[in-house]
Formats: C-alpha cells, sequence, structure tokens
C-alpha cells in the first residue's frame, strides 16, 4: 500500500480508500524524541502523521521525512499543513476535528492527497466521515495524551464506528497488541502514539 497505482477504471476515490494504511504511527512533539528514527524502524505499509504544531524545527523534518518514507514503503501524512503536505512530497493530510471544514476546500486543490481527520463524538464522527477517506476515533482507551479526554470505552467506540462507512481507526491508549480485538469489533484499523515510541 504505497502508491496510487491502479487500473484507470478505478475512481480516485476509491484508489484513495484501498491505500489508507491500516496502523498508523502519530508523533508528539514530547513523546516522539526523534520522528526520523521512528519511520525508520517502521514496515512497509504503516502510516505516519507528524504532527508539528507550528514548530519550525519540526516543519524542517517533513521533506526528510517524505523522502525516508518512500524509501520504507511508508505514507506519511502531515497534519493540519496541507501546503507542507504539497511542498513534502507527502502522501496525505490529516485534519482535527475542529479543521475538518478544510477538508472540502482542499480536495479540489489537491484531489490526489489522501485525507484522514479526527473525531470524538457521534456527530463528529459523521461528519468526518462524509468528507475524510478515514476517521481516527479517540480516545477509545484511557491516553497519555494531554488533551484526550474521558476514554470512550470499545464497546461504545465500536458502537460508533459501525454506524459509517467509512473506515474507522481506533485512537487513545492503543497497544500494538490490541489491533486483533479492534478489527474483530469492526475497526478499520489503529493508531499509537505511545506504542511506537515504547517499542
Amino acid at each position: 500500500m504505497t502508491g496510487l497505482n491502479y487500473a484507470p477504471t478505478r475512481t480516485l476515490a476509491s484508489r484513495r480508500a484501498a491505500a489508507l494504511p491500516r496502523l498508523f504511527a502519530l508523533t508528539d512533539p514530547a513523546r516522539t524524541p526523534d520522528p526520523l528514527a521512528l519511520a525508520a524502524s517502521l514496515p512497509a505499509g504503516t502510516g505516519m502523521i507528524l504532527r508539528h504544531f507550528g514548530r519550525d524545527d519540526l516543519k524542517c523534518l517533513a521533506v526528510p521525512l517524505a523522502r525516508l518514507a518512500r524509501r520504507q514503503g511508508l505514507l506519511l501524512f502531515i497534519a493540519a499543513d496541507p501546503v507542507l503536505a504539497l511542498t513534502a512530497g507527502a502522501h496525505g493530510v490529516h485534519w482535527p476535528e475542529r479543521q475538518v471544514q478544510q477538508i472540502r476546500r482542499w480536495r479540489l486543490k489537491a484531489p490526489h492527497l489522501l485525507v484522514t481527520a479526527s473525531a470524538h463524538s457521534p456527530a463528529a464522527l459523521r461528519r468526518a466521515a462524509s468528507l475524510a477517506d478515514g476517521v481516527f476515533l479517540s480516545p477509545v482507551f484511557t491516553s497519555n495524551s494531554a488533551s484526550a479526554g474521558a476514554p470512550l470505552g470499545l464497546i461504545r467506540a465500536s458502537s460508533m464506528a459501525r454506524q459509517v462507512k467509512t473506515p474507522v481507526l481506533a485512537l487513545g491508549g492503543v497497544e500494538l497488541a490490541d489491533l486483533m480485538a479492534l478489527r474483530a469489533r469492526g475497526f478499520y484499523g489503529a493508531g499509537a502514539v505511545d506504542a511506537f515510541s515504547a517499542s
């Protein structure tokens, strides 16, 4: 799942859906000290989301990360920064819940980019699912993220994920050992921060 080279009869939307990784590593300024080292350790087919939070030192990693991602067979997404994604040659953009309204405009400007979005409630999940190729639902479990709220819990989160047709990925306190159980519960895949940092 490292590119978009498919038969011309397939629509662009179906190409994007087929290319979406089932496992994502998300970076965090405090919990991911070396995003390049993390990228180098990931298996082919994994997605990686660079969240630079406006820090220039992390923005500067976008170009070398994109190059490394292509060598490693990874798909690199840049959070909330489509201009940087295009400049660096990333595969996609990830949008926080508060910015999902940006997706429609950027779909017109860069239709080839994969798009993921975050959601934390049923309404936000439905809204994001109508716009993005995949949605991160969080927090499913108790998370170490400073911005995470109370966990949804596996049963409630699973029920929410089954209500939309767009792939839903679990996020928040996810361990790599949880992947099989999450997929059995209706999740397309998952994302994590600490699980990769620990590894």
